[in-house]
């Protein structure tokens, strides 16, 4: 298990800080300056759970496929469905507004996983 959340947590990275300097460079002529900032929070929330997945590997008294799989299908149902809303129109990617409503269900995945790392923090013999 502890191989999948540095996988997943390495992939995420990697693609984050690539898409970062996409949207940075690339994309900043293309796109106004609120969807830039939305772009923005697509990566932000990518390289948080990046770094979480990475540090829970290490954790394995809290970490399970269970949330594994709640932080990995938030981030890509949160991330992703946010690049693709703010990129559809220049790339001329036809309409796929019909992703508005998955980037809230991404969100809800990624407040269970902690949620319920939170609960498992609680249930911890721990000084």
């Amino acid at each position: 298990m502890k191989k999948y959340f540095l996988i997943w947590g390495f992939l995420f990275g990697l693609t984050a800080v690539i898409l970062g300097a996409l949207g940075a460079h690339a994309l900043k002529p293309l796109l106004s300056e609120a969807q830039l900032d939305s772009f923005e929070t697509g990566v932000r929330f990518q390289i948080y759970h990046a770094l979480m997945l990475i540090i829970l590997s290490q954790i394995p008294s809290v970490a399970n496929k269970a949330i594994l799989i709640l932080i990995v299908l938030g981030t890509l149902l949160f991330s992703v469905s946010i690049y693709l809303l703010n990129v559809q129109e220049p790339l001329g990617l036809g309409n796929l507004n019909f992703l508005g409503p998955i980037t809230p269900v991404g969100g809800l995945l990624l407040i269970s996983a902690w949620l319920i790392m939170l609960i498992k923090a609680f249930k911890l013999k721990l000084q």
